[in-house]
């Protein structure tokens, strides 16, 4: 797992753990942003441009920042591990109406036993070194349980980035439906050679918390690994929002005598103008892998497979159609005035 933008001649050493966080919220607009809009939203660094792409979807994607560390890392077995070095962080903006920021880095085997100077980690970003050696799997279990007060939490740096962002003066704090952020926390292990990538687990935890593990080939690097986690959290934000807009709305057709189904002031019917937003902005959203790494694409099989994120998506979509559908046919019978 090389370290994000490490150069030949300084590579990092060899890494065996990955970590970070995804933050997916909507954005607080009334409109999506265009192109341009959203290259202005994420321009983190004046010396380096956003990625903008407009295929399979739009898509932009800042440069990343760095955050310098020095701290203890979260153990499950209560172990204090020092580490210092940099976290990298990033946000990305899809099809201009969902905002993701990401923050993770990297933790070789092994690090010094004291503390090199700043300039000796900012030539390898977003790489963390231990002081001393590294308990992988409590730390990976640790980073993966939240940790306690003091120790390194990605989770901070994403979330940071995340409410600068939704303070930008582009926003007008409008945004088209109610929704809740989520939170993916993901770790990933170096797997044994020649074993093929692997999606150990994902789970839904409380206060709208997803955690994933994975394991994966030592060359993967972690930029990689950052995106197939924001491409897992997006798909996850957007079963979940579609889920709440479906809960709680009286479905079925209307009463018979409330056709025609426009108020007189052309304000549309409450079933409506609850799945209305819906259509218009996330429906179409629903695109899998589409900028994950060959490498790590079949990890998605594992989700499709057990617990069927698009045999879900495409449930749910069909529900808001059908009710669409079954909002516009004219009831059989409708009821007349009394004869005087």
């Amino acid at each position: 797992m090389p370290a994000p933008g490490a150069q030949p001649e300084t590579a990092a050493p060899r890494t065996v753990l990955a970590c970070g966080e995804v933050r997916t919220c909507l954005l607080p607009a009334g409109q999506a942003l265009d192109s341009r809009a959203a290259a202005r939203l994420l321009r983190l660094r004046a010396d380096e441009r956003v990625l903008v792409s407009e295929r399979p979807n739009l898509y932009g994607r800042s440069p990343d920042t760095l955050t310098g560390v020095d701290c203890p890392l979260p153990s499950a077995n209560g172990a204090r591990v020092r580490a210092v070095g940099t976290v990298a962080a990033r946000a990305a903006l899809t099809e201009g109406r969902v905002l993701q920021t990401s923050a993770y880095f990297t933790l070789p085997a092994s690090g010094p036993d004291h503390r090199r100077p700043w300039g000796d980690y900012l030539v390898r970003p977003g790489l963390v070194e231990p002081l001393g050696k590294l308990p992988c799997d409590a730390v990976a279990t640790g980073l993966l349980g939240g940790g306690r007060h003091g120790d390194l939490d990605v989770g901070l740096i994403a979330g940071g980035l995340l409410t600068r962002l939704l303070r930008h003066p582009l926003l007008d704090q409008r945004p088209p439906l109610r929704s809740r952020p989520t939170r993916l926390r993901w770790v990933a292990l170096t797997s044994p050679p020649g074993e093929a990538p692997a999606l150990e687990r994902f789970t839904l935890a409380e206060d709208e918390l997803r955690t994933v593990r994975l394991r994966v080939p030592e060359d993967i690097p972690a930029a990689d690994l950052a995106g197939l986690c924001d491409d897992l959290a997006l798909h996850d934000w957007l079963l979940t929002t579609l889920v709440r807009v479906l809960d709680g709305i009286r479905l079925g057709p209307a009463a018979p005598g409330s056709w025609p189904r426009s108020a007189p002031d052309g304000e549309l019917p409450p079933l409506v103008r609850a799945l209305r937003p819906a259509v218009d902005h996330l429906l179409h959203l629903w695109m899998p892998r589409a900028r994950v790494s060959g490498e790590l694409a079949p990890l998605w099989e594992a989700l499709e497979e057990r617990p069927g994120f698009t045999r879900q998506w495409l449930a749910l979509v069909q529900r808001v159609r059908d009710q669409l559908t079954l909002h516009a046919i004219p009831p059989v019978h409708r009821e007349v005035e009394p004869a005087p």
